[in-house]
């Protein structure tokens, strides 16, 4: 079973969480971006109001002072005060007209003739001899209801411009502007504004709780899920739902929980064959043995005969534990391997010279086909036991008289490997099986050969190791071809 150590279990607080991390981004992006925007919208409102009433303002006393200028001195004080207040209706503000010296000769409400006024616009125009001069103010209440009569304001603008009469110019013309109706209307825009992120705001949150919900659902299941198999179930598994990089995720994760369970499975039932074939000849042996110390008078021919089977035992223990390292060296180290530019065709002569006398022994016909001058790059030793598994193989399972033809082809980018044989065959339905760690199609015929069922699991690893692939063909009574292809570079398996 496999485990993994440390698997945190503990709840992980809110602040923490993923979730928490994608509200607080949702929704200090959608805030940010809709203050800005709020802000800078208010604004241009703003700008907008103030500008426009600054123009008319201005406009509106350079117009009247070009009227009032000459009558400062020609009109009689009534009809001028008359004419001062219609224009100060007609504007909804308040007129005065200022002397040299800052005093209000007249007054459209008529309350502060004869007082000096000490406003900075009229002192703009008076002393520092400016055209004109314009400005809002914010003042106390008592101050603005003094200055336009409205009794709740708070605001007020001053627009002040020079008057000229025939003997040149002979005072100011101040215009009062009640402004506080313009200031009521930003603030509406600005609080109208205000309303509407705080809605979007909190929609923005409810919206983030939903998309935070769906977007940590498959994640959390899939921590769940890996608790679980952190606890030795290695047989649970992640819904797939939605798409994209979550459903992605999700398939990955299932694939190697798969493969994991699978591993598990395959290494349970390598230890159980492992000892099942460890246990056989030791068995054996002990049996032997046994009878030997219990039977002191036993006849020498018998002796020599046990001494003999468990001479046997010895060497197929012996094989069994040489497969097992080789095949835990291939798994435990398999990217370290040798690479070396290797004579192919040399290779292959080789090993079958190594077999030919044991296919001479039993009368078997052992030939090769290779291709001149081919080459790979690789590891010499690993893939010339390939060849010699395969082809050793091959002869266990060929009858007395049968042959064993071995090619080596060049193909494309492939250097192609192939054992064909005349023997038994294999049956479809354990073609797929052979390669899998202490299989045997006959077990009894096999344990006659010697064969451990490691020898073509040993095959596949070390083709594995060279990005190659093995395959095989088989019918039963008429024989079987094992194909082995190995890219040139002997890189296949890294590109992968």
């Amino acid at each position: 079973m496999v485990t993994i150590s440390r698997i945190r279990t503990e709840k992980i607080p809110f602040w923490a969480s993923i979730r928490f991390k994608i509200l607080l981004a949702f929704f200090v992006v959608v805030g940010t971006s809709f203050l800005v925007a709020a802000t800078r919208l208010t604004g241009v409102v703003s700008d907008y109001l103030t500008e426009q009433r600054t123009r008319e303002d201005t406009q509106a006393a350079e117009s009247l002072a070009a009227v009032y200028g000459p009558l400062m001195q020609s009109a009689d004080s009534a009809t001028l005060t008359s004419r001062l207040k219609d224009s100060a209706d007609g504007l909804d503000g308040r007129l005065l007209l200022l002397d040299t010296d800052g005093k209000v000769q007249f007054d459209s409400m008529r309350d502060l003739c004869g007082q000096r006024l000490r406003l900075a616009e009229v002192v703009r125009v008076l002393v520092m001899d400016e055209t004109s001069a314009y400005g809002m103010h914010r003042e106390d209440r008592e101050t603005v209801s003094r200055m336009t009569g409205e009794t709740e304001a708070e605001y007020v603008a001053y627009g002040a411009h020079e008057m000229v009469g025939p003997r040149g110019r002979n005072g100011v013309l101040l215009y009062v502007s009640r402004i506080q109706g313009m200031m009521d209307s930003m603030y509406a825009v600005s609080s109208q504004l205000n309303m509407v992120f705080i809605i979007i705001a909190v929609a923005a949150l409810a919206l983030a709780l939903i998309l935070s919900q769906v977007l940590t659902t498959p994640i959390v299941d899939l921590s769940r899920t890996m608790r679980k198999m952190g606890r030795g179930d290695l047989s649970v598994r992640v819904q797939e739902k939605g798409g994209g990089e979550l459903r992605q995720l999700a398939e990955n994760y299932n694939t190697m929980a798969a493969q994991l369970e699978n591993l598990d499975k395959s290494r349970n039932q390598f230890v159980s064959n492992a000892s099942h074939e460890l246990k056989t000849p030791l068995a054996t042996m002990k049996i032997l043995l046994e009878t030997m110390m219990y039977q002191p008078d036993m006849p020498e021919e018998m002796r020599q005969e046990f001494m003999g089977d468990m001479n046997h035992e010895i060497d197929r223990l012996t094989g069994i534990i040489t497969d097992l390292l080789t095949l835990t060296r291939v798994d435990t180290a398999g990217g370290d391997m040798k690479r070396e530019e290797i004579n192919m065709t040399a290779l292959t002569g080789e090993v079958i010279r190594l077999l030919a006398p044991a296919a001479e022994k039993r009368g078997q016909l052992l030939a090769y086909r290779a291709e001149p001058g081919l080459t790979m790059t690789g590891d010499r030793n690993r893939l010339s036991q390939v060849l010699y598994n395969l082809t050793d193989n091959a002869m266990k399972y060929t009858q007395d008289g049968g042959s064993v033809q071995v090619s080596l082809t060049g193909e494309g980018e492939e250097l192609v490997w192939r054992v064909r044989d005349n023997g038994v065959g294999i049956p479809l339905e354990d073609q797929e099986h052979i390669f899998d760690r202490f299989y045997r199609v006959d077990k009894a015929r096999s344990r006659e050969t010697g064969g451990t069922g490691l020898g073509l699991s040993i095959v596949r690893q070390l083709v594995n190791m060279h990005g190659g692939t093995v395959s095989v063909e088989s019918e039963p009574g008429a024989g079987s071809c094992f194909t082995v292809r190995l890219p040139k570079d002997g890189k296949g398996g890294e590109r992968a």
